[in-house]
């Protein structure tokens, strides 16, 4: 019976991976193409690029990744692992020659990395000072125009009243770790924000709670153009949504609603504002979200890259612009965490999932291509297929 159950786990799982992973089921626009820019990347979540072109990756997984495009043909040659055995180092920034990754509770600095891929300094601890929960407890970080270090805290709960301030907040900091400060309240869950290129206004995802039903509450888009907004966790989900256990007492009016409701449970993630030139002028200054997917509802969404399109500081649609990582009500075979705009306009997307990161680019002529780099059947084996 193993025998047999080995077998059926082979030749409907393994097998077609062992001849790439199958990135002729994304759909995407018109004239974009999709290819892989990395794989065996496991765990691949939240991205930072140096200037000098240098991709680092975190992971929950306790590895960080620094990957290298050597010949600058859009194909990874080296991925070099730089840290091991670190508590979920899911979020990732840089700057000033430094690489900064955020673990649970604290937050650490790799100084002059890029010249020490292979043997990297030991990290200097930035900031220890959050909580250790590991409910939500994972971060995804991002220096804003301000020059602070943006570090969200998330609500230790799937739904609770939080004993401390710091709970279901952004924070933000200065590069040496003084300084910390709370920037936004009422936040549950953010694994992703980006600033506005030309306002320099902060927009953030945030993942609704759970246990409410398959279509309730939605996942949010936020924006916080100034500090100390209240985005209504627990009391209020989706801007008018009461919590049943927690909105008594309490004023809707009194919090902020999202600029844009998501899809529930989407599990949105990562975001960037689209700053590139590659792509068309109608997607410039817009916003790509990497969706995750649902883990808990009956039928299964997200498991896409959508796109939310804004004008002025207001958002205005929503709708999918890449997907195919679920096939059917039940096929999963990717999950997108992050997006990534890359210095020729290109859009970097890591999947956790796959292990991967995929490359979508504009070609221009109106069809859609796809171009895959041959991966091995031991390779995903080791991400877990």
């Amino acid at each position: 019976m193993n025998r047999l159950i080995f077998a059926l786990v082979f030749i409907f799982i393994l097998v077609p991976y062992a001849f790439g992973l199958p990135l002729e089921n994304i759909k995407l626009p018109p004239g974009f193409e999709i290819s892989i820019f990395a794989e065996g990347v496991s765990n691949a979540r939240s991205m930072t690029i140096s200037p000098n072109g240098t991709l680092f990756v975190g992971s929950r997984a306790g590895n960080v990744y620094a990957i290298i495009d050597q010949d600058k043909n859009y194909i990874a040659d080296q991925i070099i692992t730089i840290a091991r055995g670190l508590n979920s180092p899911n979020g990732v920034a840089f700057r000033d020659g430094s690489l900064y990754v955020a673990e649970i509770s604290r937050v650490l600095r790799y100084d002059n990395i890029e010249a020490n891929l292979n043997n990297p300094p030991a990290p200097i601890i930035v900031n220890n000072d959050f909580p250790q929960d590991g409910a939500h407890g994972w971060k995804f970080i991002r220096f804003g125009p301000d020059g602070k270090l943006y570090v969200p805290v998330g609500a230790p709960c799937n739904i609770c009243e939080p004993n401390r301030e710091i709970y279901a907040s952004i924070t933000r900091m200065n590069p040496d770790g003084s300084g910390l400060e709370i920037f936004a309240h009422g936040i549950r869950n953010t694994v992703g924000f980006d600033w506005h290129p030309d306002t320099k206004e902060l927009w953030f995802t945030d993942n609704g709670r759970d246990n409410l039903g398959d279509d309730v509450p939605p996942d949010e888009l936020n924006y916080a153009p100034r500090p100390n907004m209240h985005f209504g966790f627990p009391y209020f989900h989706g801007g008018d949504i009461p919590d049943p256990d927690f909105s008594v007492g309490h004023n809707m009016a009194d919090y902020t609603p999202p600029a844009m409701k998501l899809g529930p449970h989407v599990a949105s993630l990562g975001m960037r504002f689209y700053t590139g030139s590659m792509f068309p002028s109608e997607y410039k200054n817009q916003i790509f979200i990497a969706e995750h997917g649902s883990w808990n509802r009956s039928t299964p969404i997200g498991y896409r890259v959508s796109l939310v399109r804004v004008s002025g500081n207001k958002a205005v649609s929503y709708e999918t612009f890449a997907e195919g990582w679920l096939q059917g009500v039940s096929s999963v075979w990717g999950r997108p965490v992050d997006v990534q705009v890359m210095p020729d306009g290109s859009l970097l997307v890591s999947d956790d999932f796959a292990g991967a990161i995929y490359r979508i680019k504009y070609n221009g002529t109106g069809k859609v291509e796809y171009k895959d780099k041959q991966a091995s059947l031991w390779g995903h084996i080791k991400q877990g297929y």
